[in-house]
């Protein structure tokens, strides 16, 4: 039986040279990379399949969320990139290109601290009834689609690009209201 490899460093991509680059792309086309839905993608510690079918260990330190994209290393140096899957996502619209009404419908769904995917002209969430009911009587239409589900990360939070230089501070915030949790 073969030993299972763990993957415990997140690269970035500016860390690869091109010979790593290179060997990622190969690994993409024979399948030996991970296709992971958001809720895993916020774990750190997991056993995963790769789409060619070996198991692999991951083993991060408490980091933000894997993001399509994402490169990770074990102890002998070899990479494995992470895709976000396809998954059942509710997709808002609004009627006419309303996007004051689209915002609206963000600003609910925010103070609500739903994970929320951004574009242009539409939300994204993962499903919930109690939320599309609440959301159809302010006049937006939702949907259901399957589509890659790469929320906010909110402001506070490191991005992939951006690094804060002292790692050891907190925000805290309080809020004069209570939130419901579905």
């Amino acid at each position: 039986m073969p030993q299972l490899s763990i993957f415990t460093q997140r690269l970035e991509p500016t860390q690869l040279n091109e010979q790593q680059h290179q060997r990622i792309k190969q690994q993409r086309q024979t399948g030996d990379y991970l296709s992971l839905d958001y809720d895993t993608r916020q774990r750190s510690r997991f056993k995963a399949m790769t789409q060619s079918g070996k198991q692999v260990g991951i083993d991060l330190p408490r980091t933000d969320t894997l993001k399509d994209g994402s490169i990770l290393s074990n102890d002998e140096g070899r990479l494995i990139q992470i895709e976000a899957s396809k998954q059942t996502l509710t997709q808002v619209t609004a009627p006419n290109d309303d996007f004051f009404l689209l915002m609206k419908a963000s600003y609910h769904l925010g103070n609500r601290h739903v994970p929320l995917m951004l574009t242009a002209t539409a939300l994204y969430f993962e499903p919930d009834h109690v939320l599309d009911d609440m959301l159809q009587r302010l006049g937006v239409q939702t949907v259901t689609v399957d589509a890659p589900f790469e929320p906010e990360t909110g402001a506070y939070q490191q991005h992939n690009t951006h690094h804060h230089n002292n790692l050891n501070h907190s925000h805290a915030h309080s809020h004069p209201h209570s939130h419901a949790h579905t």
